[in-house]
């Protein structure tokens, strides 16, 4: 007897077929018949499949007729062509066998719909409610996307380390990294004596893996990293998380334009995969989260970016007539509100903003000609704004060099940075995207918190 998932039990093509199948039950319905109807989920899906448990089932009384929303079980029988409504397929069940029983008195997850903060409390059961598990699968395959995105353009994969002593955006909200008994630190005129530490010198959680992926494109020719990182801020919106995945790809021989159609034809791909391949659960996002949510998507798939400078964002910013909380000014960074406006409300279409003032934006960037600006682009998109962030990399030592000294960032903690423009020096450039900012994006929910297994904020660290 073959095990199958649920999701495939559903298909009417397995009617007639004898099959195991395991997984929680989510209710149990008794008929005045002598039958029960469970309805029965193992994660494959949104949707359950129907169990028809009879009583002649040795267990039926003292078992099955106890079980609720939570148990456990394994289930065998055959598969029936349903006359229920929105199914295909139910399961007559030859044997019920229980693993685990969910006392109904104090199991959290019943009938009951529980707010999205609510369901954070119980990190360890929310993927077994509709919402996280459609989100999991989601995630899942927006990772899978980028992996075959990568891979099919003859990305490498590189694992670039999480821990660091570098920092690449210069902001100083890292996570330190230490062995150093806090409680009994050696001190030295008042300074920590790092020589006693692992490193023998500070260390962080990485905030990024861009500067170590720039190795492998600048040797290698294209190359991606795809993982964890972390900034210690102390921010509790629904926008930011401690610890958060990004997939920061870097090419040789390429410069801001290229940067730009790789970035977009990225961004497609994976949109466009998740409307053919999750389907079931984006209907789900449509209909409970966000209505507009599946139209985003496709304007994101059949739409050409548009591309203005920053210079042209200001000034339709300015001549828009809008009241914004922040200040229109050129010279400031564009603020979520700013990049909606323009997204949403001006072009009504993504759109890559380039040319950013050199006084916002980090380092690695490379300078332009007019020395006021650095050939920096974000990709912004409705419902969220800035999705992606990239630049054509600065490839000219000295540039570089000085570049540091003006954010106050030492040459020489850079020097292996350094000998990559010393040393066969090439165009580069390349770009980040945040994975839980896409999922939100792409599944609507309005928290990051709600798109991460388990997420990492000020004062959390559960789980």
């Amino acid at each position: 007897m073959e095990k199958i998932t649920v999701r495939k039990a559903r298909l009417a093509e397995t009617i007639g077929q004898h099959v195991c199948l395991q997984g929680w039950i989510r209710t149990r319905r008794d008929s005045k018949g002598g039958f029960s109807f469970l309805e029965m989920n193992d994660g494959s899906s949104l949707a359950n499949i129907q169990v028809i448990a009879d009583q002649e089932l040795p267990n039926y009384a003292d078992e099955v007729k106890r079980l609720s929303a939570g148990c456990s079980v394994t289930v065998r029988g055959e598969i029936k062509q349903s006359g229920g409504k929105g199914q295909a397929t139910e399961l007559l069940a030859s044997e019920v066998l229980v693993h685990g029983w969910a006392d109904p008195e104090s199991y959290p997850l019943q009938k009951k719909r529980h707010s999205f903060e609510k369901l954070r409390e119980w990190a360890h059961l929310r993927p077994r409610t509709n919402s996280f598990g459609a989100v999991m699968r989601t995630r899942n395959q927006i990772c899978r996307s980028i992996h075959d995105f990568f891979q099919e353009q003859e990305f490498l994969y590189v694992h670039t380390p999480i821990i660091t002593t570098s920092d690449c955006e210069g902001a100083g909200e890292m996570f330190r990294v230490t062995t150093l008994d806090l409680d009994q630190v050696s001190r030295q005129a008042g300074q920590v004596d790092y020589a006693c530490d692992f490193f023998d010198r500070p260390a962080f959680l990485t905030v990024s893996g861009q500067l170590e992926a720039e190795i492998f494109a600048c040797s290698l020719g294209k190359a991606y990293t795809f993982g964890p990182t972390f900034r210690a801020e102390n921010s509790n919106t629904s926008r930011h998380l401690a610890e958060f995945w990004m997939v920061e790809p870097e090419m040789a021989f390429c410069d801001l334009s290229g940067n730009m159609d790789l970035a977009e034809a990225f961004l497609k791909r994976v949109t466009g995969d998740v409307l053919d391949r999750c389907q079931e659960d984006m209907r789900f996002f449509m209909e409970r989260i966000d209505n507009e949510v599946i139209d985003r998507l496709r304007r994101i798939v059949e739409s050409d970016f548009l591309r203005i400078s920053y210079t042209e964002a200001i000034d339709y910013l300015e001549r828009s007539g809008e009241k914004f909380e922040f200040p229109v000014a050129w010279g400031a960074d564009l603020q979520a509100e700013h990049e909606r406006y323009l997204t949403e409300k001006k072009f009504q279409a993504p759109v890559i903003v380039y040319d950013y003032p050199r006084t916002i934006k980090p380092f690695y960037m490379k300078l332009s000609d007019d020395e006021k600006t650095v050939r920096a682009m974000d990709i912004l998109v409705p419902g969220v704004g800035e999705i992606i962030g990239g630049s054509q990399r600065e490839d000219r030592l000295d540039v570089v060099t000085a570049r540091m000294q003006e954010q106050d960032l030492l040459p020489e903690d850079y020097w292996w940075y350094l000998d990559l423009r010393r040393y066969g020096t090439v165009p580069h450039s390349g770009f980040g995207l945040g994975l839980e900012r896409l999922v939100q994006f792409v599944t609507g929910m309005t928290n990051i918190r709600d798109v991460i297994p388990f997420p990492r904020t000020p004062g959390n660290a559960d789980f």
